[in-house]
């Protein structure tokens, strides 16, 4: 593919949840290799917008496209590693840890079982991740840390071309937090795009190209990662302002 082409382009993009609009007019793009983080308060549009990206939230108007394709004719599903937000990697059902990776392979192949190259892919995942060691355990038997890991391995098992990650920092320790960064880190080098949804940059801020920051659905602000922080500072300021005053007007 041609490293200009961006893998990932929203143009004014639309969308709906139960019919009521969250995204208006919406654009973002994520060049190859690139590391984007979406950053908003809750309600902004964040997992909504990567929602889009893959798919499972259609536009109601504007377009989407990846690694060049119109979202609607793309195929080619084994490029994209998905993270969602913080879930059980157990899912309900009983199963150890390399299974719930193995699973990252499956978009490569029809049916099981899985060859030998996929099998080293799953290892290779784990070991990235630090839960290698832990690969026969059942994964209800972990710490919310260990679970999110083992999540993040399952999309990196695939090689993707383009990781998608809703809050992959939300409630998880400082050691697991460290891995992800490390772990980005080494797929960031091998020319994988990045494309996070985060409350705050914390311990990726190093890696981060550009901060998209999203307010009502609408980009605000979209380059460096320290000006998007400082203007969501900014606007959390305001905000405790707003909320004090009208307390204290309600008050008196």
């Amino acid at each position: 593919m041609d490293s200009a082409i961006p893998v990932v382009r929203l143009t004014a993009a639309q969308a709906a949840l139960g019919g009521r609009p969250v995204l208006h007019g919406l654009d973002l793009s994520v060049g190859a290799g690139e590391v984007v983080a979406l950053l908003g308060s809750n309600g902004s549009g964040k997992s909504t917008t990567i929602k889009t990206v893959i798919g499972t939230v259609p536009l109601t108007a504007g377009d989407r496209e990846l690694f060049g394709v119109p979202g609607r004719r793309f195929r080619d599903w084994r490029r994209i590693g998905y993270v969602p937000q913080r879930t059980t990697a157990a899912g309900g059902v009983p199963a150890t840890v390399r299974e719930v990776v193995a699973t990252g392979r499956l978009s490569r192949h029809r049916m099981l079982p899985l060859r030998r190259a996929d099998r080293a892919a799953v290892d290779a995942a784990l070991d990235a991740v630090g839960m290698l060691e832990r690969a026969g355990d059942g994964v209800a038997d972990l710490s919310g840390g260990q679970q999110q890991r083992v999540l993040i391995a399952r999309a990196l098992a695939g090689s993707p071309d383009l990781l998608i990650m809703d809050e992959p920092m939300a409630g998880v320790d400082l050691a697991s937090q460290q891995v992800l960064a490390d772990t980005l880190r080494t797929e960031v080098a091998r020319g994988c795009a990045v494309l996070l949804v985060l409350h705050e940059l914390g311990p990726l801020a190093p890696l981060i190209d550009r901060a998209v920051l999203l307010r009502d659905g609408r980009v605000v602000q979209d380059g460096p990662p320290a000006d998007a922080a400082h203007h969501q500072e900014h606007h959390h300021d305001h905000q405790d302002h707003h909320r004090t005053a009208t307390r204290q007007g309600l008050l008196t």
